[in-house]
């Protein structure tokens, strides 16, 4: 899979330092940082298209990203944040 998007290393590497336990950050660590999250991204997104495309739907909507979520024991720690979501009719 080709992204053509990237997470923007200086921005996390503002986000890390914003934390008072956080003491000086090795310039490699947002970048790797940066990979991890795009990894994530993948990972999580191509589930829920996969969702959608199992329910013959052309767009990825919230309730896939959801079962997306509760079917894959990878994704536990953002079940309570996906429980808000509404399921799908």
């Amino acid at each position: 899979i080709e992204v053509r998007t990237k997470f923007p290393v200086a921005r996390i590497k503002r986000i890390m330092q914003a934390d008072e336990d956080v003491g000086k950050v090795a310039q490699v660590t947002p970048v790797v940082v940066s990979k991890a999250l795009e990894l994530f991204m993948i990972s999580l997104v191509g589930k829920a298209a996969e969702e959608a495309k199992a329910r013959s739907s052309k767009r990825v909507l919230s309730s896939h990203l959801k079962q997306a979520v509760q079917k894959d024991e990878q994704f536990d720690f953002l079940s309570e944040i996906v429980s808000k979501v509404a399921d799908a009719p």
